[in-house]
């Protein structure tokens, strides 16, 4: 990814467009000026062209496609493609209001989808194409959005917004701790969600 991360951002999950609808026809047409180039070369060599832009043009889809990716980190969802230029559109996920994907049957069969996300930007709906494993995509970003609603981060990004009186940073770097601890047993399977939940109802409340 060439898009620069932000202070305390991390990569989650990582997923390009499906090789099928990316590179499919791409090749064939590829392939189909290489011969034609061939052909006809074998009568006047300059035609040969034909053949060499059809190997450059198949070598460009292919890195085309390997620069073509969705990043999701734990602030955002990241768009990013272009080989000589480079792209990049973001969706910060507390402006996410929707996701969902869909398949064709062939597309089930294949392993790709269409990924859609709406967002309270005036954008609305991005839609996503021929997503690799795009039922991945989607189950990363709605866990992430839920991690990213946890009190721990909203206590932490109030206090470094400064949102939070000066007098009260200090307490609620303290309750973050805590709740930080818990939440860690949580995901190792040491507490229950019963026990998670009233362990940080206490320390919310202390």
């Amino acid at each position: 990814m060439r898009t620069k991360l932000k202070a305390d951002e991390k990569i989650i999950f990582t997923t390009r467009r499906h090789w099928y609808p990316a590179l499919f026809y791409p090749l064939i047409l590829a392939f189909l000026l290489v011969l034609i180039g061939i052909v006809i070369g074998s009568l006047r060599s300059i035609f040969y062209l034909i053949s060499v832009a059809g190997i450059l043009y198949a070598i460009y889809k292919i890195y085309y496609r390997l620069y073509d990716i969705w990043v999701v980190t734990n602030l955002r969802v990241i768009d990013e493609y272009g080989v000589f230029t480079h792209y990049a559109f973001e969706s910060p996920l507390d402006k996410i209001n929707n996701i969902s994907f869909s398949q064709t049957l062939w597309g089930r069969q294949m392993g790709y989808g269409n990924v859609m996300i709406q967002t309270a930007a005036t954008h609305g709906t991005t839609t996503y194409f021929g997503v690799e494993n795009p039922h991945e995509l989607k189950d990363t970003i709605t866990t992430m959005q839920e991690e990213y609603r946890h009190p721990i981060i909203r206590i932490d990004t109030n206090a470094r917004a400064g949102i939070v009186h000066n007098s009260q940073i200090e307490n609620n770097s303290s309750i973050a701790d805590e709740l930080e601890k818990i939440y860690v047993l949580k995901q190792k399977g040491i507490l229950t969600e019963d026990e998670f939940n009233n362990l940080k109802i206490k320390i919310l409340k202390s």
